[in-house]
């Protein structure tokens, strides 16, 4: 199953996550890169025009996802197994604490 979400710092596009092939990958986009302005969207993730690519979700991603009491909320009304992590990306975190939040490709497109 390929999915895939819009990531914005700041309120300013700056790439792609998305579940390919079994693998989670970001993407920083390339005019978000040309701004004189630019900036990581983590410490983690600096700068380049090459994805990072991993197994299992990126760990910086895997942080915005709630824990705890939040989790159970999330995964009890979305109906959404815990284990899926670009699930729980991709539905809840739109609205993030912080300057970093992941919009879903289908739902703008739907929305």
């Amino acid at each position: 199953m390929n999915r895939r979400g819009k990531v914005y710092f700041r309120d300013q596009f700056a790439g792609t996550i998305e579940q390919k092939d079994g693998e989670y990958i970001f993407t920083y986009d390339s005019k978000y890169i040309a701004r004189e302005d630019a900036k990581p969207i983590s410490f983690t993730l600096p700068l380049r025009k090459e994805p990072y690519k991993q197994k299992t979700m990126i760990p910086f991603f895997d942080g915005l996802i709630p824990e705890g009491w939040l989790l159970d909320i999330a995964t009890k009304n979305w109906k959404i197994d815990r284990r899926d992590r670009m699930g729980l990306l991709l539905t809840v975190c739109h609205d993030c604490v912080g300057a970093v939040h992941v919009i879903n490709e289908d739902e703008q497109a739907n929305g």
